[in-house]
């Protein structure tokens, strides 16, 4: 039995398959454009190898479209084939089973299934990337730094794969706040992987949290190498540099960036829209028109508003159709999640909390309705994690909850959330921040002056 990257072994037994494994494997731990070439290349190579089919399948539910949900379903059919021809390990049957009760609606038991093949091997790098992925979907960030941590503990430096290792660590330690040890495992972790752009952007993340902006944007400066090679998720670290300029006031850049680097091509993938929408927002709430970058965002979230697989990739969707002001299709969305909230797969349940009161606030934010708008939102709010992504992404909610209670005049109930939120951020406070407190403490004052007054 011949043994893969991660030191597991595996019932391939063509070392040319072997090779393409591998490469499948740096592939997805590097996010790199041509990994669905050599998943390809595998299958051709290796047409029973059950666990090659398994990747196809969760890489088609990772997507998070409900077309793909279908093809999903075929993969796995042909890996509980590939089973029944005997020889499979036990890992590989256990990413077998991921699958299955990932399309069985309960992702949460894949992660258990990833757990199950670390326990097999703690240092098999691909599992735990694998789980690592879809506790990021589950808003699961507690768990990520366990498995994370666990798993660092088991490799060691001369390990193939001890780089993208501590990239993982690095964000889930961001993630739960402990900043400087991601900022350590990070940078690390880049010695050993150049072209680790998950662990790369762990970093950016923790200049996002603690304003060091000039050092977030020194250090993709520095590393463009990293992403370079990525699929989409090229587009996600351009995006973080964006956020990076237009703390700092550099609107010119920002525009640029997301003209020539985020939405240069303009897909439909909700990771990309995530992006775009995100940072518009952004944008509009500072005072800054975008002018007409909504439409085409707005016209393919058009297109995904019965789709129902994330409430992450829904809300985005919703904030294309309220940029834009398409009223029908925001209430048309909002109401579609609220239909798929009912059951009780584990994407239903975060379709019911937070997803119906989100919706709802973001409707009614667009409608200029900002008291029902806060109210839904402040609501969602301490569920907003349920939702999956990360804290830099759903803070485009924080900071429209933020913005609909200023606009409402709830000053006291929007000064705790804003204390709140920069507690998240080590105390540091961004221009978000520093903003919105000195517009409270100036409505505030013209209050007391106009009392004095009367």
């Amino acid at each position: 039995m011949l043994t893969d990257i991660c030191a597991c072994d595996v019932s391939i037994t063509d070392q040319e398959a072997l090779t393409s494994w591998n490469n499948v494997v740096l592939g997805v731990l590097a996010h790199a454009q041509v990994t669905g070439d050599h998943l390809n290349l595998l299958l051709t190579q290796a047409p029973d190898f059950a666990m090659g089919h398994a990747m196809k399948g969760l890489a088609c539910l990772l997507l998070g479209r409900r077309e793909m949900v279908e093809h999903a379903r075929a993969a796995s059919a042909t890996a509980q084939l590939a089973l029944k021809q005997g020889g499979a390990t036990e890992r590989e049957r256990l990413w077998c089973e991921a699958l299955n009760v990932w399309l069985e609606g309960r992702p949460s038991l894949s992660i258990e299934r990833m757990e199950q093949a670390l326990r097999i091997n703690p240092a098999d790098t691909i599992s735990m990337k694998l789980g690592h992925g879809i506790r990021f979907v589950l808003g699961d960030a507690q768990g990520m730094l366990l498995s994370a941590g666990r798993s660092v503990l088991a490799h060691s430096a001369d390990h193939p794969l001890w780089g993208y290792a501590l990239g993982c660590h690095a964000f889930a330690l961001e993630e739960n706040g402990q900043y400087a040890a991601a900022e350590k495992a990070g940078m690390q972790g880049l010695q050993y992987a150049a072209d680790d752009a998950w662990g790369l952007h762990a970093v950016a993340h923790v200049y996002d949290m603690t304003h060091q902006v000039d050092r977030g944007i020194a250090l993709l400066d520095a590393n463009t190498g990293a992403w370079s090679h990525c699929n989409n998720f090229r587009f996600h670290v351009w995006w973080h540099k964006a956020l990076l300029h237009l703390d700092q006031g550099e609107i010119d850049a920002v525009f640029d960036l997301y003209d020539t680097k985020i939405r240069d091509q303009h897909t439909d993938d909700y990771r990309d829209i995530s992006n775009a929408t995100s940072l518009l927002m952004r944008l509009e709430l500072e005072g800054i028109g975008v002018g007409t970058r909504w439409a085409e965002l707005a016209d393919l979230a058009e297109t995904r508003t019965d789709d129902g697989s994330l409430t992450f990739a829904d809300l985005h969707y919703l904030l294309a159709l309220v940029g834009d002001g398409r009223a029908d299709a925001s209430m048309r969305l909002q109401v579609n999640i609220a239909q798929h909230a009912s059951g009780d797969a584990d994407m239903s349940h975060v379709m019911q909390t937070p997803g119906i009161a989100a919706s709802a606030g973001l409707t009614a934010f667009g409608e200029a309705q900002y008291n029902t708008a806060f109210s839904h939102l402040k609501s969602a709010q301490s569920d907003f994690q349920l939702m999956g992504g990360s804290h830099a992404q759903r803070d485009v909610f924080e900071r429209l909850t933020i913005e609909a209670g200023l606009r409402a005049g709830r000053l006291g109930e929007t000064e705790s959330l804003l204390q709140s939120r920069i507690a998240k951020r080590d105390g540091a406070q961004d221009t978000f921040a520093e903003r919105r407190l000195s517009q409270i403490e100036q409505r505030r004052s013209l209050a007391v002056s106009m009392t004095a007054s009367e």
